[in-house]
C-alpha cells in the first residue's frame, strides 16, 4: 500500500473493527446484566415471537393453577358443611329409633325427642342457608339447579344436576288426600264428664267442662305424636280430625270412652278411621312417581324435579288438580376456568341442601325431612336414611370432582407450566457459560483494537519522515 497522508485507510479499517467488537461488547454486556439473550425484536424476530406467545402461555398457566386451588377451596367449604349435616342427621337417627321404643318412652319422653328432633332440623336448615364462599351461597339451591313455578299452587322442592334446563308443565290426575274423620256428632255443649280419647295409640285426656275450642286445642297439643291435628269443621261444626301428611300411609284411628252426645267430643265409642290418598300426575308429559302430595320426575330431562302440590284452600282435606302451570327449570351451576384458554372451563352444580330438600320420597306419610315427627317412628327413619343418603351421595360427588376434576388439574398444569417455562428459557435465556467466554472475548479484543488503531494512526509520521530526509 502507498503511503499517503490524505487517507489513513488502515486506521479507517481499524476504527470499523474496533466499533464492531465495541457494538458487540455492549451487547453481551445486556446480556450478563438481564440474564435475556433476546432483549429486543433486532436480537431475534422469529425467538421474541415464539417466546412472547409462550410468556402469554405462562402467564395464563399461573392464573389457572390458582383458579383451581380457589376451586378446590369452595368445594371444601361446602363439604365441610355437609360433613356436619351428616353428624346432625347421625344424631337425628337415634332420637328417632329411641322414639320408635313406643312401649318404653311415655307422652313426656316423646315430646322432649320431639323438641331435640326440631333444633336439629333447624340447625341443618340453618347450615343449608348459611354455607357460603364469600358472598356466594353454596347449599340453598341458588349455586346449583333450581326451579321457579308459575303457580301458587306448586312448591319447587327440588332439582337435581340431572334435571335440563326448561319448562316443565305439571299436571295433577289424582288429588293427594289427607286422612280425615269427622265426630258422629257435634259437640254443642261443655264435656259433661272427663273423657278418654285413643288417637293413634296415643291416649289424649279430656276434663268436664271443657269446650269444644278447648278439647281441639287439647288435642293438637299431641299433634308431634299422633301426627293428626283438629278443627272445627265448620258447617257441621262437628271436629274434625286431619292427618298432618298427605298419602296411603297417612291414617288416623280414634275412639272414645264415651258415647257421642252434644255434650261429648262425639267421636264415640265406635273406632273411625280413614287413610290418605297420594298424588297421581305428569311432569312434562311423563307419568311422575307419587308420594304424598309430591310429584317426583324418574325419568326424561325433568329427572330429578320434585314439585309438591297446595291444598285446595287452607282449609281443605284436598290439594288442587289439573293443569298446574309450568316449573321453568335454570342451571346456575358454578364455572371455574381452570385452563390458561378460552373455554377451558369445568361446572360443578351444588345441590339444595334444606330440610324440605332432603329424604324426598321416602315416605308418603312425610313428604320430606322437614315434616318428620315422633308420631310416625318407623315412617320418620325412613326419611332420615334417605336424607342421609342423599347428603352422603353429594359429599361423594364433590369429593370426585375435587380429587378427579381439580386436583388432577392442578397437577397437569404445573407439568405443563414447568416444561413451557423450560422451553421459554431455552429461546430467551441467557447462557452464562457462553455468554462469558464470549464477553472475555470481547474484552481482548478491544484492548487488541485500541492498540492496533494506535498504530495505525502512527503510519502518517513515516511520511514526514521521508520528508526530513
Amino acid at each position: 500500500m502507498a503511503l499517503s497522508i490524505a487517507n489513513n485507510v488502515t486506521s479507517l479499517n481499524a476504527q470499523n473493527s474496533l466499533s464492531r467488537t465495541n457494538n458487540s461488547l455492549a451487547k453481551s454486556l445486556e446480556r450478563l446484566s438481564t440474564g435475556l439473550k433476546v432483549n429486543r425484536g433486532a436480537d431475534g424476530p422469529a425467538a421474541l415471537v415464539i417466546s412472547e406467545q409462550q410468556r402469554a402461555q405462562i402467564s395464563g398457566l399461573r392464573a389457572a393453577i390458582d383458579n383451581t386451588n380457589k376451586a378446590i377451596a369452595v368445594v371444601q367449604t361446602g363439604e365441610g358443611a355437609l360433613n356436619e349435616m351428616n353428624t346432625l342427621l347421625t344424631k337425628l337417627r337415634s332420637l328417632m329409633v329411641d322414639s320408635a321404643n313406643t312401649g318404653v318412652n311415655d307422652t313426656n319422653a316423646l315430646a322432649a325427642n320431639q323438641a331435640e328432633i326440631d333444633n336439629i332440623l333447624t340447625s341443618i336448615d340453618r347450615i343449608a342457608n348459611n354455607t357460603q364462599f364469600g358472598t356466594r351461597k353454596l347449599l340453598d339451591g341458588s349455586s346449583g339447579v333450581n326451579g321457579t313455578a308459575t303457580d301458587a299452587d306448586v312448591t319447587v322442592l327440588k332439582a337435581t344436576n340431572e334435571t335440563v334446563a326448561g319448562a316443565y308443565a305439571i299436571n295433577v290426575t289424582t288429588a293427594a288426600e289427607k286422612a280425615n274423620v269427622n265426630a258422629a256428632t257435634g259437640q254443642t255443649a261443655n264435656l259433661a264428664a272427663d273423657e278418654m280419647l285413643t288417637i293413634n295409640g296415643v291416649q289424649i285426656s279430656l276434663t268436664a267442662g271443657m269446650s269444644q275450642a278447648q278439647v281441639i286445642d287439647r288435642i293438637n297439643e299431641f299433634s308431634n305424636q299422633t301426627g293428626v291435628k283438629a278443627d272445627n269443621h265448620g258447617a257441621s261444626g262437628a271436629t274434625r280430625l286431619l292427618s298432618t301428611a298427605f298419602g296411603a300411609s297417612a291414617s288416623i284411628s280414634v275412639v272414645s270412652n264415651v258415647a257421642s252426645a252434644a255434650n261429648s267430643s262425639g267421636f264415640g265409642t265406635s273406632v273411625l278411621s280413614d287413610t290418605g290418598v297420594d298424588i297421581a300426575g305428569t311432569i312434562n308429559g311423563v307419568a311422575a312417581t307419587g308420594s304424598g302430595n309430591t310429584l317426583t320426575a324418574t325419568s326424561g330431562v325433568a329427572k330429578g324435579l320434585s314439585v309438591s302440590i297446595a291444598l285446595v284452600n287452607s282449609t281443605a282435606v284436598a290439594t288442587v288438580t289439573g293443569a298446574q302451570g309450568n316449573v321453568n327449570v335454570s342451571n346456575n351451576a358454578l364455572s371455574f376456568q381452570v385452563g390458561a384458554n378460552a373455554g377451558q372451563k369445568v361446572t360443578l352444580s351444588f345441590d339444595k341442601m334444606n330440610i324440605s330438600a332432603l329424604g324426598i320420597g321416602a315416605s308418603s306419610v312425610f313428604t320430606n325431612l322437614s315434616q318428620v315427627t315422633t308420631a310416625n317412628a318407623d315412617e320418620g327413619l325412613k326419611v332420615i336414611d334417605a336424607a342421609i343418603s342423599d347428603v352422603s351421595k353429594f359429599r361423594g360427588r364433590l369429593g370426585a370432582f375435587q380429587q378427579n376434576t381439580l386436583e388432577s388439574n392442578v397437577n397437569n398444569l404445573k407439568a405443563t407450566l414447568e416444561n413451557t417455562v423450560a422451553s421459554e428459557s431455552v429461546i430467551r435465556d441467557t447462557d452464562f457459560a457462553e455468554e462469558i467466554a464470549n464477553f472475555t472475548k470481547f474484552q481482548t479484543q478491544i484492548q487488541a483494537g485500541t492498540t492496533v488503531l494506535g498504530n495505525a494512526n502512527a503510519l502518517t509520521s513515516l511520511v514526514a519522515n521521508l520528508l526530513r530526509g
